[in-house]
Order: C-alpha cells, then sequence, then structure tokens
C-alpha cells in the first residue's frame, strides 16, 4: 500500500514545500490535479458531485500540473508525480508529447501520467479540439504519446493524428506509466485494455469494491492479469490505519489522500498547518505501513 498527497487547489507558492515536507514524512508520490480554465458557464455537468456543480470558482488557484511537476521535482529527489488527472481530449498529444518528455528526464523518471478524456465541452472547443469522438481520439492520442515518448524516429498515420518520421530527445529513460482515470464502463474498458492502472475521484469502499471487480474482469478479457496495475483510489468513507487496510483489501494499491482536510484545515489553509497536517498523518498513518 502506497500514500499521495494531492495538492488540488492549493496556493501555488506553497507546492514546492508540501512537496518537500511529504518526501521528508515518506510519501510515495504527490498527485496534480488539471483545470485548463473555469468557463463562466459551462454546458455540461461535473460528473464527480451528485448535483454536477463544480467544487471550485475563477478564483480557484491551478497551475499546469507538468510545470508544477518539474518545480516540485528540482526541490526533492525521491518522491514522485503523476498527473490525477490531465484532461487528454481537449490536448494535441505531439506537443504534450515534448512536455511530458521534458518533465520525466528533469525530474529523473519520477513522473506518470494519469489522464482523463475531459467532461466540459468548452475545454475542447476553445483549445480547438473537437468533442465528438472523443473517446476514439484519446485513444489514439495514447497510442501518440507512447510511440514517441519510447524515443527514436517514428511516424504515425491515423484517424486523428498525421504525422511523418520525426524523433524528440532525449526520450524518458524509463517509459512513462499511463494510469486512466474516469468511471464509466469505456473508461474501465480502457483502463483494462491500455493502462498501466486506473485513478479514481472520490467513491465509497463499496462503489471501488465493486469498480475493482469489474476492472479485474476486464483485465482478464484482454489477457492483462498478470501485468502489472495500480489501483489509484480517493476513498470518502474509510480513514485511519484500519480504513486503509480495507482498502488495500479490496485492491487500492495507492491512497490518494489530502492530509489537512481531515484536520479541519482548507485548501487555503497557511503552509505551516498543512505541514503540521502531513506530519500528523505520517505518525498516524504511514509509520503502521
Amino acid at each position: 500500500m502506497k500514500f499521495t498527497m494531492s495538492v488540488a487547489m492549493s496556493p501555488l507558492d506553497q507546492l514546492t514545500e508540501l512537496a518537500r515536507t511529504a518526501e521528508e514524512c515518506g510519501f510515495a508520490a504527490i498527485a496534480l490535479p488539471d483545470s485548463l480554465f473555469y468557463s463562466e458557464k459551462v454546458s455540461a455537468a461535473y460528473p464527480y458531485t451528485p448535483d454536477g456543480s463544480r467544487m471550485w470558482d475563477a478564483e480557484t488557484p491551478w497551475a499546469d500540473p507538468l510545470i508544477a511537476a518539474a518545480a516540485m521535482g528540482a526541490a526533492t529527489s525521491r518522491i514522485r508525480f503523476y498527473t490525477s488527472v490531465l484532461k487528454l481530449g481537449p490536448r494535441n498529444p505531439v506537443l504534450l508529447a515534448r512536455q511530458l518528455a521534458s518533465v520525466a528526464v528533469l525530474t529523473g523518471d519520477r513522473f506518470g501520467l494519469g489522464i482523463g478524456l475531459g467532461w466540459a465541452p468548452e475545454e475542447f472547443e476553445w483549445c480547438g479540439a473537437p468533442y465528438a469522438k472523443r473517446g476514439a481520439r484519446v485513444d489514439e492520442a495514447i497510442e501518440v504519446l507512447r510511440l514517441i515518448l519510447g524515443g527514436g524516429m517514428v511516424e504515425h498515420h491515423g484517424e486523428f493524428f498525421d504525422f511523418d518520421r520525426l524523433q524528440m530527445s532525449p526520450a524518458p529513460a524509463s517509459p512513462v506509466p499511463i494510469y486512466i482515470g474516469g468511471h464509466t464502463e469505456a473508461a474501465l474498458r480502457r483502463a483494462a485494455r491500455i493502462g498501466d492502472g486506473w485513478a479514481s475521484a472520490m467513491m465509497t469502499l463499496d462503489e471501488l469494491r465493486s469498480t475493482i471487480d469489474r476492472l479485474t474482469e476486464l483485465r482478464a478479457s484482454y489477457d492483462r492479469s498478470d501485468a502489472p496495475f495500480e489501483i489509484q483510489a480517493v476513498c470518502v468513507d474509510r480513514f485511519g490505519a484500519s480504513g486503509y487496510r480495507e482498502q488495500a483489501e479490496i485492491g487500492v494499491t495507492d491512497a490518494i489522500v489530502v492530509p489537512w482536510l481531515f484536520d479541519g484545515h482548507g485548501f487555503d489553509a497557511d503552509l505551516s498547518a498543512k505541514q503540521d497536517s502531513i506530519r500528523k498523518f505520517a505518525d498516524e498513518v504511514l509509520s503502521q505501513f
């Protein structure tokens, strides 16, 4: 069982110190959220709240997760970083491959890519990407990313992306793992078929159990049962050392947590309060694993 600390919606000037403290306390990774912009009006419901409303507003701070990972990577030496999750649908994978290779190399191969399709039509349309066929487009984008990040001279001629021979150097020394987010059947199938893991949004233990069981079935159907596979979970109803053991028992390999929320501190709390919560969580939970 690993533990990852999310820095979602934290002030940007806290990020490097939060990463240092998490590393000192034994966290395995930092989870980085992604938001391209806040549109005043949105034409789709946010899929991870009961009423479809967004949990943030126009003033909520967001950093580009790849730039944030590079900055925090320069301030640390061991802890890993991954996006949870980056919206791949609105992005061009050739340009994104250049950025991913850079952050992977600059962090000493301590970076993983968690991806989702993206849920807001505005993010696609205003970034120049079609919202239609977004699932198929993301599947092909993942092919492009793996192809380019593998190094050497490559070319691709597909339905959505087409380029002749090119090479980006340096390539990462190790493959960048790709974790697939999403709760829909299509997302679970994508994770089971081509992912190095699956990332949840907020779910109960019972919801996680049924989803993990489904992923196990799907991975078997794709003959991938023996391949390494991470289950990164945000569980909303099991906490403390005993709660995380329950998560591990159902197959969670990586618990994503926000320690200061357990102590009643908000996303915009003072840095020192957050650091105290990180150390407390390490004493009470990490020490038990």
